[in-house]
Formats: C-alpha cells, sequence, structure tokens
C-alpha cells in the first residue's frame, strides 16, 4: 500500500498523518539515515531545489556519523528520531520499545518522533504522545523496494500527492537506487507546480 491502510489511523488517530493547508505545500521525509553513502547527495539535491525537509535519525547511526547529523542541521533541515536501533513496534514489548525510543529521542534532541514501519503498541505510544510529535505520513514512496523501478516509486507519490501530504523517502543503502533517481524528478515536478517543500515544524 502506498497509502497506509485506514485502519491504522483508525487505532492511531492522535498521530499526525498530515498537514492540511490552503497553500500548495508538502512535506517532504527521509528515514533511517544519516548514511554516508546516501544523505550528502540527497541534501546536495534539496539545496539545488531550495527544499527542505524532516529527517527522521536513527539513533546508532547519528552516533556512528555524528558529522553527517551535524551537516544535515547546518542545511536547515528539521530532525526527528526513529528510535535508536530501528526496533519492530509489533515484536517488542513496551518496556524495550520506551528504553530504545528514549536512547534515540536523546541522540537526535527532537520532538518529533516516526516509529519504524509505522507499527507501535498503544502503551508506549500514549506515553510518547505525552512529550512528542508522532509523524506518521499521507504517501509512502516505497523507495526501499528494490524489485520495483524508479518510475514506478515516481507514480507512488505523483498520483498521491496533495496540499499538506507527508511524503516518505529513506537515505538508507537499500533505498540509494531509488531515491537518488526519483528525488530530482519529483522536486523538478514540484517546484513546476508551485509547490513549497517544508520541514515538519517543531
Amino acid at each position: 500500500m502506498v497509502r497506509l491502510p485506514s485502519f491504522l489511523r483508525w487505532i492511531y488517530p492522535n498521530a499526525i498523518w498530515n498537514l492540511p493547508s490552503e497553500r500548495k505545500v508538502v512535506y517532504l521525509t527521509f528515514d533511517d539515515g544519516p548514511n554516508p553513502v546516501v544523505t550528502e547527495k540527497i541534501l546536495a539535491l534539496l539545496e539545488d531545489y531550495q527544499a527542505k525537509a524532516t529527517f527522521f535519525c536513527i539513533g546508532k547511526n547519528i552516533e556512528q556519523h555524528p558529522e553527517l547529523f551535524k551537516l544535515v542541521k547546518e542545511k536547515g533541515h528539521h530532525i526527528g528520531s526513529h528510535t535508536y536501533s530501528h526496533i519492530n513496534g509489533w515484536k517488542s514489548n513496551s518496556k524495550d520499545y520506551l528504553t530504545d525510543y528514549q536512547k534515540g529521542c536523546d541522540l537526535a534532541g527532537s520532538n518529533l518522533f516516526r516509529p519504524p514501519y509505522g507499527r507501535i503498541l498503544l502503551n508506549p505510544l500514549q506515553t510518547i504522545q505525552k512529550q512528542d510529535k508522532v509523524i506518521m505520513w499521507d504517501i509512502l514512496s516505497k523507495d526501499y523496494d528494490a524489485s520495483i523501478t524508479p518510475e514506478t516509486v515516481l507514480n507512488n507519490v505523483l498520483r498521491n500527492i496533495k496540499p499538506g501530504a507527508i511524503i516518505v523517502f529513506h537515505d538508507s543503502e537499500k533505498a540509494k537506487k531509488n531515491v537518488l533517481a526519483v528525488l530530482p524528478q519529483l522536486l523538478q515536478y514540484l517546484k513546476q507546480l508551485g509547490y513549497a517543500m517544508e520541514a515538519i515544524p517543531y
């Protein structure tokens, strides 16, 4: 599914799925970085189109690549946490999940949080929402799927574009082929349509 199944919106009604707006604006997000193979290339593309984005970073990647993490912030993009170890919320008990979440949150230094895979149990979700904004998404690009072409990834996004949409890409090696091919085409398309590309507000 490119758009998240509606039953998950019902389960997590207080999560942020999009940011409806009368302006032509979309919110690009990148999960799983920072990654030395991909992240700098993405930053350069965003700069070429005066686009800002939100990077949901994995804590252990922040530890391994602190200068790259610093560069993301220096370029004016926003940071969100994506846990410390990309833990699966449907396969972890609440205590372990919250420990992993908190470690990642401390490293990211942000009040924006995205659960890996969009999966989280209700108990940790309720705890996290007392201090952070839980950011889901409106459009899943599926750039991480190496079995599909960049053209398919681009179409996944384009057919669902609307003002206020939150779009998920990944700055990971697994997504490299697709995201680096698709992103310049998408940025050009959005610019031609008069869309602003902004970071999710803190």
